[in-house]
């Protein structure tokens, strides 16, 4: 009996080692699964490389009569990257999957003829940070002091395209692009409508700071935050975000509003994120060139006129609008530079110049205007940022 039980606990001891041993190799099995080997993941580089090589040779060998027309590539890749943004299964975030592509795409255009783009600097504005979102990096991206010189880079032709800020949701129009558009010849082929975060940056703790700089705009939109965060700052206006971040970084005492891009570039740590007044802050940049955009179904046009300075005018050239079911997203009256008393409309509408009510509608406004221009038609673009 003894030997016989012993026997028994012995076989089934042995069993249950037998048994226990297939288990710990699936174990080891399913983790090694569940984590990928550095083989298999420089496998996966070098297939993406070649699809990626792959993508920019089939760019550069498509004929000429299948290329876009002028500012048709800004649709193009507009269309192409919602569409990638759109598709994507995830885990990567959308804001990721636009940026990867976005310099995907800006290279590849870059092999055969690298755009040129002017826009009002310096680096690590937000002008800087939206022609980044519109082009990418691989663009030839050219800073100039003024907005007036960003027009004169595009009319000259030293410069593809150019990008300039004509409306912000807090501060509204842009004075100094409504002007310019007003008498140039070149034409908007697009918008980039551009969330804006502001950061507090600075060098030291936020208990230091006695005074903040920044431009006039970004100091209007954080200002409710400003006079409760810091009652007793100097509030100091300079010409932009970006020099406002490379006097902060030279004083701890000093801090600047601007964004977080332009605090990593002077080295300067983010005191508070996200201190505009306004979350839904946005500053609309028009991308201009010399011709307008192509039709693309999801188009808005602008146009500026002035109209005879009687009872009516204005109101008559409105209904027309309203006669060929024409939406407005934009108007503004603005005086004429030097003519006292006479003011020009800027409209913003949906549709594009080509298509048949908006035909309509500015051949009826030459007959009823002293003065007509259409700026550009373009294709609607979504927020960004």
């Amino acid at each position: 009996m003894g030997t016989g039980n012993h026997t028994g606990r012995m076989a089934k001891k042995k069993n249950t080692k037998k048994g226990s041993k297939p288990t710990s190799e699936s174990a080891v099995r399913s983790s090694s699964e569940q984590k990928p080997s550095r083989r298999q993941l420089d496998k996966l580089d070098r297939e993406i490389l070649a699809l990626v090589n792959q993508r920019a040779e089939l760019t550069v060998q498509r004929t000429p009569h299948e290329k876009a027309p002028h500012g048709g590539p800004l649709v193009e890749d507009s269309q192409a990257l919602e569409a990638v943004v759109k598709n994507s299964p995830g885990p990567l975030a959308e804001d990721s999957v636009r940026a990867i592509f976005r310099e995907l795409l800006s290279g590849c255009h870059g092999i055969s003829s690298r755009h040129r783009i002017a826009y009002l600097g310096p680096e690590y504005t937000y002008s800087h940070l939206a022609a980044i979102e519109q082009f990418g990096q691989t663009a030839t991206l050219v800073p100039v002091g003024t907005i007036a010189s960003v027009f004169e880079e595009v009319e000259r032709g030293h410069a593809d395209f150019g990008l300039i800020p004509i409306e912000n949701s807090t501060d509204g129009r842009v004075v100094d692009a409504l002007e310019c558009l007003a008498k140039s010849s070149v034409k908007i082929c697009g918008e980039v409508p551009l969330r804006i975060r502001h950061c507090l940056l600075g060098v030291g703790t936020r208990s230091d700071i006695r005074r903040v700089l920044s431009k006039p705009q970004a100091i209007s939109q954080c200002r409710n935050w400003l006079g409760k965060h810091l009652p007793n700052a100097v509030l100091t206006a300079v010409a932009s975000t970006a020099d406002a971040a490379r006097q902060a970084s030279k004083d701890a005492k000093t801090a600047a509003i601007a964004s977080q891009q332009a605090g990593v570039n002077h080295s300067l740590s983010v005191l508070a994120r996200n201190i505009e007044d306004d979350p839904n802050n946005m500053t609309r940049f028009a991308v201009i060139g010399a011709e307008s955009g192509p039709r693309t179904g999801n188009d808005k046009t602008a146009l500026v006129y002035e109209v005879d300075h009687q009872p009516g005018a204005l109101a008559d050239s409105m209904g027309i609008f309203k006669r060929q079911r024409l939406n407005m997203t934009w108007i503004e009256s603005f005086p004429v530079t030097g003519q006292p008393g006479r003011y020009q409309f800027f409209i913003e509408f949906e549709g594009h110049a080509d298509e048949l009510r908006p035909r309509r509608a500015l051949a009826a406004l030459g007959k009823k205007t002293l003065r007509l221009t259409v700026l550009g038609s373009y294709a609607r673009a979504k927020p960004i940022g």
